[in-house]
Order: C-alpha cells, then structure tokens, then sequence
C-alpha cells in the first residue's frame, strides 16, 4: 500500500511537499532532506538507505522497552479485536483505563490515587494545571491563579504547556498566557558560580521563595517542575534543592506538581524522578515510557488533597478528550509495565547507567571541549564548552552542539543537542556491548567535533 502512494516521487520529495513537522526550520530541512526510518528493533533504527543507528535517545526519551517488542503488539491486536474504542464520558470506562489507572496509583508515589488520562504530556500539563486552579476556586480562593515555572522547564507546547516551560523561543513566537511566571532552574554547571553544588540547590530553591513573597502566596497556584530538567539540557538539581522546594510550597500553601513526562518509568534508576529526588507532589504527570511510546497516552496522578475536592465539591470538570482512557493504548501500557517490572528495567537503568557514566568519562573526562559529564540513571549530559577551566560556554550557543549531533548520526548514533549539551537518554534495555559502541561513536563524534571548531579557529 505505501508502495502506491505518492505518484512517483520518493519519500523526501513527498514529504516536503505534504509533511509539515514539529520544531522544524522548514527551509533547512527541504534543502537537506529528511531522514525516513523504516524499521527498528532493540536499541537500533533503520533507515530507507540501510544505515543501522544506535538510538541514544528513545525515540523521544520514550522508548523505555526498546524497539520491537512483540508483547506490546500483540496487547494492541488482542484490545482492538474487542473494544478498539469508546470514550469514558458519559457515565462510561473501560477495563483496560480503570486497571491502569489502580495499578499506576499503586506504583505512584503516596497519596497519589487517582488518575486523569490523556494522550500527550502537553495535554497532561494543561490538566494539571487547570484542576489547580479549579482545586483553588472551590476552595474559595480565586486569586490563586498564577503558576510558577522555571527557565529551561519544558512543559510541551500547547499554550499552557509552553507558558509554563522557561524555552524563550517558544515565548518569543507565540507569547505566553497570562498569569505565568519563571524562576532560575537549578543549574550548576551554568549559574553556580562559585558556590558549591550544595549551596547552590539552596540558593536556586530561594529563588522560587523570593518569588512567591514579591507576587504574595495568595496569587499563586502552583509550582511546576521537572525533576531533573530534560528538554533544558538535562539539568541535575543538587541534592539540597527539591527538600528546600518541598518545604517552601508547603509552607506557603501552594500546589507542587512533578512534571514527570520524562523521568517517569525508570528513567533515573527509581520508578519515578520523585522517587530518586524526594520530591512530595500534590499531582504528577506522565506519559512517554507509559507505553514505551507505541501508543499515544499520557496521564495525570492527582493526590488525595486535590482529587477530594475535584470529587465532593467541585461539581462537574469542564475537561477532557476524545481519547481520554483510549482502551488500545491503556492495554499497551499494562503490557509495558509488565516488561518494566518483569524485566527489572528500573534497576537495570541505574546499573547501565551508572557503567555508561564511568565510560564516557574514561573516554572524555580529559577532552579539552568536555566540560561536564553528569546523569542518573540512563539519562544524562556531556557540556562541551569553549574553556572548561572556567565553565565558559561558546559564544554562539548552540552552534557547536548542531555540529556535534549532526556528526553524531553520521558516525551511526541518535543524541539530542540542547544548546551546546549533547544529551542521551538510550532504551533502558541497552546492554553492555551496545554502551561500548555509544561510548565509542559519541568520543569519535567529539573529536571530530573538536577539529572543526578549532580548524576553523585557525582560519
């Protein structure tokens, strides 16, 4: 069938001419082609010109089970034979969104209960943050609207979402919502100065307090975060931030929600970045590994203090989707959360990455351009910078890091760049030979990175 399709052009020329697509420079990529991937299976990809590449991302930082996994297509063909779709308006479920809703609330964090679907992690945020507010006017505080987020948080990029994330190009092009405001994240490497890392966390916590005195408490809903900062560059809070958080939004009686859309399912060696951080949320929101990324699906955890009043006193909640609770995709993340737990995928990503960490940085910590190698669990960060003595970054932020990951996939490896961050997230069944290679072809790329940029130094 996708043999007829397209009246003799190929896959490129068809998809510039039809294909609009996400976070594009549309120009560019008409002039350069795309990439059409065909297959995958395990951690690799395999694209229409027979090139192999080791997906050091997850797709999306998503793919948690890896490609090809059988048990998953098989959950999808068993629940459309039986029910392919209904909605859960109208008095209605289904069996598959009520078992994942119990058993998420099982693995959630205490008091997390209840479970509120969607298919995206944008669409989760936007819940969240509009149950807090309803959570606030049927308290009888209405002035409780504003929502703090952080610089470099990303949220997605419906129109709530993007206001709650710190990306200023996304704030540029579209402008923000009202009622959005952001603190400094809780970035080391970038603003520590010459604080410890400890004092640091602190220092970026009682940024959030500063905040919330010069707006007063009683205007603000909610704090959002990540646990560690994804989208941002892969930004590590010390240890001392998230405790400070908790107490500051406790104290000042404000909704903390964990934005957990990467870090969910294993990512950082705990089931949950609240897990690993400590982080005591009133709601968390998910999606990503929820499925693996084979279905589109995502979900909001809401704690006791919220859903009890979102059930007995907040009458009916004007919100939902057409595909809320889709059944198709609640089987697939049943069957997925069988492999993360029956193939102890979450304690495998703390061993796998705690052995990749020691790797890159044998093979990097003397680099002359890596300035940083951090992460937790199969998530992490190498910062290349113009000084490392000095955390001094390029001058052209950015431009360094699109020639490292464009060398990156011509040396057969997926990573992201984020500004001058090479930042890798790989399936968490990525084995020990398959970290050698990443290793391996990421070193390569770097060094070849490194002779552009001082080759063209000496022009």
């Amino acid at each position: 069938m996708l043999d007829e399709i397209g009246g003799g052009l190929n896959w490129q020329e068809l998809d510039a001419a039809h294909h609009l697509h996400p976070f594009t420079d549309h120009k560019a990529l008409h002039e350069g082609g795309v990439r059409v991937i065909t297959g995958a299976q395990g951690v690799f990809l395999h694209d229409d010109s027979g090139h192999k590449i080791l997906d050091g991302m997850a797709g999306l930082w998503c793919v948690s089970a890896g490609y090809g996994r059988r048990e998953l297509v098989e959950a999808a063909a068993a629940q459309m034979a039986k029910l392919p779709y209904y909605n859960t308006f109208f008095k209605t479920t289904n069996q598959p969104a009520t078992a994942l809703a119990a058993r998420l609330a099982g693995l959630a964090p205490a008091a997390l209960n209840h479970a509120f679907f969607a298919c995206s992690g944008s669409e989760a945020v936007d819940t969240a943050l509009r149950m807090a507010r309803v959570f606030w006017q049927t308290k009888g505080r209405p002035t409780k609207r504003i929502i703090i987020g952080r610089e470099y948080g990303y949220h997605g990029s419906t129109t709530l979402g993007a206001s709650a994330g710190g990306m200023v190009d996304m704030h540029r092009q579209a402008g923000d919502a009202p009622d959005f405001v952001h603190v400094l994240p809780p970035y080391w490497y970038g603003y520590g100065g010459q604080m410890s890392e400890a004092e640091f966390g602190i220092y970026a916590a009682r940024q959030l307090e500063d905040k919330i005195r010069e707006l007063g408490a009683d205007n603000i809903a909610a704090f959002i975060g990540e646990p560690l900062q994804g989208a941002g560059g892969v930004i590590i809070p010390p240890a001392t931030y998230w405790p400070e958080v908790n107490r500051i939004c406790r104290e000042h009686d404000i909704l903390l929600i964990a934005d957990e859309v990467i870090c969910g399912f294993g990512r950082t060696g705990k089931m949950f970045g609240s897990d690993y951080f400590g982080i005591q949320p009133d709601m968390m929101t998910l999606a990503k590994a929820i499925t693996s990324g084979y279905l589109p699906l995502s979900a909001v955890m809401v704690g006791d203090r919220v859903a009890d009043v979102m059930i007995n006193e907040a009458g009916e909640f004007y919100h939902g989707f057409t595909y809320s609770g889709h059944p198709v995709a609640c089987a697939v993340a049943l069957a997925n959360l069988d492999i993360i737990e029956g193939e102890s995928l979450v304690a495998r990503a703390d061993v796998m990455g705690e052995s990749l960490r020691e790797k890159l940085r044998a093979a990097l910590a003397d680099h002359p351009m890596v300035g940083e190698i951090r992460g937790v669990g199969l998530i992490g960060a190498i910062e290349l910078t113009a000084d490392k003595r000095v955390r001094r970054f390029f001058e052209k932020r950015g431009r360094v890091g699109q020639i490292c990951r464009d060398l990156c996939i011509e040396n057969g490896l997926i990573m992201r760049a984020v500004r001058d961050t090479m930042v890798f997230s790989p399936p968490l069944i990525i084995a020990e030979a398959e970290i050698d290679m990443l290793v391996e072809r990421a070193a390569r790329a770097i060094d070849q990175t490194f002779a552009r940029v001082r080759a063209e130094v000496a022009v």
